[in-house]
């Protein structure tokens, strides 16, 4: 497993730049007898397009997948997957009047003294949320690998800088409400005001951060490799991957410190010949492994840091304390778009675990 690639049953390596000639995806690992399609992957990537809402960036790009090699008459070989999407609407303008000026909350310096100066600062290169079209690819693939053994992956928007959601949304009222409106929210009273507060932190030259709840439904017991590879450290891991997370909690998360045992502990009980648990403060893993349950993980996103009011900096070539002003084209929420990068990148450790297990086959036969 090298940096650029992650999973053990599944690898994924991600390739190119935001403001690059593309952004790719190969997938190796996936059984062949897969039935896949362009319009599969598409499905997904729609899902998190620049430039279709009032909230978003104004970057069209059309995002129309390639799938390069893998698969063949519409079944996957069992070859590693690879998969592109071309860069149109690209304008690398406002980046040139600060190359050497580190944008505050962006990854621009650290690059720069990791890589020596060499790393690309077009529209943040590599770091770019832009890279999260590789983690969509992928995780379409693995939602399909998934639905044959009937395991479903959700996520919703839950807070947007200060409107929260408070209550637990039912999973038919996530199917059918996400996808209706702008900030892939499940209530839809609260979706206006999540608008609303994005609408205004752009107004004022400004951009706020918020949370997305994964959901993952009907997973089997048993899935995860303890002790460094269980089922809740990869899946952080890879959540922490996507740019701008800034925290990842399952179950209660955080609030099961101020609780006491006898509340946090999910207590056992038979349904329909079935073991569940009673509460699911654990969020569906317990000692790193799935105990059936559905999984539940809040992912933090830092606001854009690319925002339009003056900010401090310095010149790398002058060695001097400066100002910026940040150009081009960004979100003034990132939090919206997440949400399909949240569900694949939850899809595609859960199908590589699945994998690892034996509970997909490695050949998938023809029904």
């Amino acid at each position: 497993m090298s940096g650029n690639s992650i999973g053990r049953a599944l690898v994924l390596t991600c390739f190119g730049e935001s403001h690059g000639i593309c952004i790719g995806a190969v997938l190796d690992g996936c059984p062949a007898g897969l039935p896949l399609s362009e319009a599969d992957i598409q499905a997904e990537l729609d899902k998190r397009r620049p430039g279709l809402t009032e909230i978003s960036s104004p970057r069209r790009e059309e995002d129309k997948v390639d799938i390069v090699s893998g698969v063949y008459r519409g079944y996957t070989t069992g070859a590693p997957i690879c998969m592109v999407v071309r860069n149109r609407d690209v304008d690398s303008k406002p980046y040139e009047t600060v190359m050497f000026k580190p944008r505050p909350g962006h990854a621009d310096y650290t690059a720069r003294v990791k890589y020596g100066g060499y790393s690309d600062p077009r529209g943040g290169g590599r770091f770019s949320g832009r890279i999260t079209a590789a983690y969509v690819m992928a995780g379409a693939v693995a939602k399909k690998l998934l639905s044959l053994i009937g395991v479903e992956v959700l996520a919703h928007t839950v807070q947007v800088g200060g409107v929260k959601v408070e209550v637990e949304v039912p999973c038919e009222e996530i199917r059918r409400n996400v996808y209706m409106n702008p900030v892939r929210c499940a209530v839809p009273e609260l979706a206006e005001k999540m608008v609303g507060e994005i609408l205004r932190a752009a107004r004022e030259g400004d951009s706020v951060g918020g949370v997305v709840e994964g959901i993952a439904l009907n997973v089997p017991a048993g899935l995860g490799e303890p002790i460094f590879d269980s089922l809740d450290s990869d899946i952080a891991k890879m959540l922490f991957n996507i740019p701008a997370v800034k925290g990842v909690e399952f179950g209660a998360g955080f609030k099961i410190a101020s609780m006491r045992g006898s509340e946090a502990n999910d207590q056992y009980a038979i349904r329909d010949g079935r073991i569940v648990t009673l509460t699911n403060n654990a969020g569906g893993i317990v000692g790193g492994i799935s105990n059936g349950m559905p999984i539940r993980v809040r992912v933090a996103f830092k606001p854009t840091p690319s925002i339009l009011r003056r900010q401090k900096t310095v010149n790398l070539e002058t060695m001097r304390e400066e100002e910026i002003e940040i150009a081009g084209r960004h979100d003034p929420c990132i939090v919206p778009r997440a949400v399909p990068v949240v569900e694949a990148c939850l899809a595609f450790v859960l199908a590589d675990h699945a994998l690892r297990a034996g509970i997909i086959p490695r050949i998938i036969k023809r029904h």
